[in-house]
């Protein structure tokens, strides 16, 4: 099963700034056999919408919404010719048959659940889940977007768009649970009752999860960004992270580093992602951006903590499963981001994202770009070569009050940094003494 097309979207109301949303999604039977659609059990697809912003190259999640709960589908030809398991809606979705759930049916409350019922790994949920049937104002379990985060004159140029993705219990079972999230462009209009109106920019792009448009439109509407790189990271016994990074030369000696994870269907959760550094790395101007959940779901929602240590940069979940269960990770069908800046240009080397719930393993780990060794402190003028010329450079830029002298990196240029020079450049300072002494 995928997610086939996009539809609506729908604009529910707007409470202190922030409006709800919807989105209809339509399913695709691409398998080989029917579909489980049974209303009052557990075997019958949830979808689940979310709303992102690309600006200024980060992609961010801007809206997160509860799960739909599937009651019956009609058997329709909107992705293939269909084999229909029957003439009306029905308890099973034919083979290369679709199936539409308005943007209003997936914006309806009363069958709107919390995310924390599904494992997203294996499609299962208890049944009747949680807040069956429950309605409340005009917020409640829907898509949550603040009006600042869609107004155009405080973000411009920013692309939006809006992804859907299913969770099944028998699609998960048979090995197909990676391909039902599919995203779509759209734009922001005017505003209306509070909130901005929204509709469609262009095609729904199947079977590629929002982080995708990081690379397809990176550099403007339809035009790939060729430095955004995704890869999937899976967990054995769970499920797929997609990780996005790109690296940028800022032109003054220092590079950007962008980092997005975005948990497919991992029911393990990301608890901490951290990125080595070189000996000699300075790590400046790093953050951290995430995604609130809302009307009820348990989830903590303080941001993670940063550790910059000598030999890397770490995010943290504010506490650990064995703490709090609910502590804020990154969990199923979202997007966090990571960032900093450093004095180092990219090399490839192994990253780590801790995994948040127990079990084995208990991290994930593959290759991405990230600061290479600065290179000896002592090589001032950093021409590979250690000598007085490196010596003299540091005199001149002491002299001169320049931040490049700053060699403890307290933010100060003072009578410190020239003693922790001495300390590393002794040698080289007897050398330079020496010198001036022959010359005399």
């Amino acid at each position: 099963m995928i997610t086939g097309i996009l539809t609506g979207p729908a604009k529910w109301g707007t409470i202190n700034g922030v409006t709800s949303y919807s989105v209809g999604t339509t399913s695709c039977n691409v398998g080989t056999v029917p579909l489980d659609w049974f209303a009052s059990s557990n075997q019958h697809p949830v979808m689940t919408n979310n709303m992102l912003r690309l600006m200024n190259g980060r992609l961010e999640q801007i809206g997160v919404g509860w799960c739909k709960h599937g009651f019956c589908a009609l058997q329709g030809n909107a992705c293939m010719t269909c084999q229909p398991y029957g003439g009306g809606c029905e308890q099973r979705l034919g083979v290369g048959c679709s199936d539409p759930y308005s943007a209003n049916l997936n914006g309806g409350q009363s069958g709107l659940g919390p995310r924390s019922d599904i494992n997203a790994t294996t499609g299962f949920f208890s049944w009747p889940f949680s807040t069956r049937g429950q309605t409340g104002n005009t917020l409640y379990k829907r898509i949550q977007v603040a009006n600042d985060d869609l107004n155009p004159s405080l973000n411009p140029g920013a692309l939006y768009f809006a992804e859907g993705q299913y969770i099944a219990l028998d699609d998960a079972t048979a090995g197909n649970g990676l391909n039902n999230a599919s995203y779509r462009p759209f734009v922001v209009g005017s505003m209306s009752g509070g909130g901005y109106r929204v509709s469609w920019s262009g095609s729904t792009v199947r079977e590629s999860p929002a982080i995708f448009a990081w690379y397809d439109h990176g550099l403007g509407f339809n035009v790939q960004d060729p430095d955004v790189t995704l890869i999937p990271v899976d967990v054995e016994g769970d499920g797929r992270f997609w990780v996005g990074y790109k690296v940028t030369d800022n032109g003054d000696g220092t590079w950007h580093y962008e980092y997005a994870i975005e948990n497919l269907n991992s029911t393990r959760n990301a608890g901490s992602f951290s990125i080595p550094t070189g000996d000699g790395v300075v790590i400046t101007n790093a953050g951290f951006h995430d995604i609130n959940y809302h009307s009820g779901e348990a989830y903590d929602p303080t941001d993670w903590s940063v550790v910059i240590a000598s030999d890397s940069v770490t995010w943290s979940s504010p506490e650990t499963y064995a703490v709090n269960p609910d502590s804020n990770a990154i969990r199923w069908a979202t997007l966090y981001n990571f960032w900093f800046d450093a004095n180092s240009e990219p090399t490839e080397a192994l990253v780590d994202i801790g995994l948040f719930a127990p079990g084995s393993p208990a991290e994930a780990v593959f290759v991405a770009s990230a600061p290479n060794a600065a290179g000896c402190a002592a090589d001032f003028n950093g021409d590979g070569v250690v000598n007085t010329l490196d010596f003299l450079a540091y005199l001149n830029a002491y002299s001169a009050g320049d931040d490049s002298a700053d060699f403890n990196g307290d933010g100060v240029v003072d009578i410190l940094d020239l003693l922790s020079l001495l300390g590393t450049w002794g040698p080289l300072v007897n050398e330079y003494l020496l010198g001036v002494l022959a010359r005399t």
